[in-house]
């Protein structure tokens, strides 16, 4: 049996070293696709994934005069040399065209500048560069991942769950943005006019009377009928994340507020549009969960949209893919 071709991976989200990362997002063990295998740690790759790696070297940050004696000082600025030494010896290790660079996250207008020279460093490292912007090298949507818990082939066969509740929205507190703070004065607005829905969430004020934050999506998506996914961004043509295939797997039907790059990716019907984070969208929220024919009437969508993300936008199919190519 050939070995398979190992894809490495260095990110800027901290927590993402364990050698499993996306293994159950593959329907063989270990991580293989085809004649891949991932790894996210693996020392000497046939392939790097920089998985929105933003931290390329860069000229360590000069020692202010008054602050040369400060040791603390002087051992952050040694250590920013030693960060710069680990990336270029890591990236030194493949040629330019076994190195793809994958931005994740969203498009903030407020974070155009630093979008911009990220991709402008990726180029200099990696042969394809993409993300969900007009600003990067390859626009186009993020290949899929998920959060909804369960093992590649489970979710390849399982049928809808039991659904006993209405109606969930998973979110955060986070108003680090303008869209930020649009959806949480969405949620006020839910809150302020009784709208019926389940909240969880991490960081959420008192006022949002929120459930506690999940260690897997499942849990809370499997019993639902209805999602209520809005994305952190929604005015571009490639932006589209992993709230619209959390809520899929989970045999929901997502009430989507977010860009067009959805309308292109799933079949019609797999998800609904809500109109706007104002009055108007509160009340087609009750409008639409005050009965569970939408739900019904989407069955056969759903299915279809949940075979597409298992089998064709999956990042590690993805990476089979652009192996292949």
């Amino acid at each position: 049996m050939t070995a398979p071709l190992t894809i490495g991976m260095i990110s800027s989200y901290g927590g993402l070293t364990q050698r499993d990362w996306l293994w159950s997002q593959t329907p063989h063990p270990c991580g293989r696709w085809g004649k891949i295998q991932i790894l996210a740690p693996a020392q000497n790759p046939d392939y790097l994934l920089l998985y929105n790696f933003h931290d390329f070297p860069t000229e360590p940050t000069p020692i202010p005069l008054g602050q040369r004696w400060r040791r603390s000082v002087r051992a952050q600025r040694q250590a920013q040399v030693e960060r710069n030494a680990q990336v270029r010896d890591r990236l030194a290790q493949l040629p330019k065209e076994r190195i793809i660079s994958l931005v994740r996250e969203p498009p903030f207008p407020e974070k155009e500048r630093d979008r911009r020279t990220a991709y402008a460093q990726a180029q200099h490292y990696c042969g394809y560069v993409s993300g969900p912007d007009d600003w990067a090298p390859t626009p186009e949507p993020m290949p899929a991942i998920w959060y909804y818990n369960r093992g590649f082939r489970e979710l390849d066969s399982l049928g809808p769950p039991e659904k006993t509740e209405r109606c969930c929205w998973i979110t955060s507190g986070i108003n680090r943005t303008q869209c930020h703070r649009d959806r949480l004065a969405f949620l006020k607005l839910l809150r302020d006019t009784e709208t019926p829905f389940d909240l969880y969430g991490r960081g959420l004020p008192a006022w949002a009377q929120g459930r506690g934050e999940l260690v897997n999506k499942a849990n809370a998506l499997g019993p639902y009928y209805y999602n209520l996914a809005i994305e952190n961004y929604a005015d571009n043509d490639w932006y589209v994340s992993e709230k619209l295939w959390d809520a899929l797997l989970g045999w929901c039907l997502p009430i989507y507020h977010g860009g067009s790059a959805a309308d292109r990716l799933l079949p019609p019907g797999s998800f609904l549009r809500l109109p706007s984070l104002d009055a108007a969208g509160a009340a087609y929220l009750r409008e639409v969960t005050s009965t569970l024919d939408a739900w019904h009437e989407a069955q056969e969508a759903i299915a279809e949209a949940r075979q597409i993300i298992l089998h064709q936008l999956n990042l590690v199919h993805w990476l089979s893919e652009f192996v292949n190519a």
